[in-house]
């Protein structure tokens, strides 16, 4: 059996961590993803609607696509040569 499939965009997935994972407030989220607060908030919109889907009718989610930029964590890096 092959599960009919809902896409999340991965920024969607960001939003969804933001604000209902780490609890913070749309303002503080939008500033982190470098969006207004309304796109924050649409992104957000679409990603519940999604994810409401999912679960609701037995879906799968797949991540995928969006535009993005990975950061390195403090600390994360290249590792020094040794001689």
């Amino acid at each position: 059996m092959v599960l009919d499939r809902v896409s999340l965009a991965v920024e969607e997935l960001e939003a969804v961590r933001l604000k209902d994972l780490e609890g913070l407030v749309q303002e503080k989220a939008a500033a982190i993803m470098n969006v207004s607060q309304p796109t924050f908030h649409r992104i957000l919109e679409s990603a519940h609607r999604k994810i409401a889907d999912a679960l609701v009718r037995g879906k799968a989610i797949k991540i995928e696509g969006g535009e993005y930029v990975v950061k390195r964590r403090a600390g994360q890096g290249r590792r020094p040569r040794r001689g």
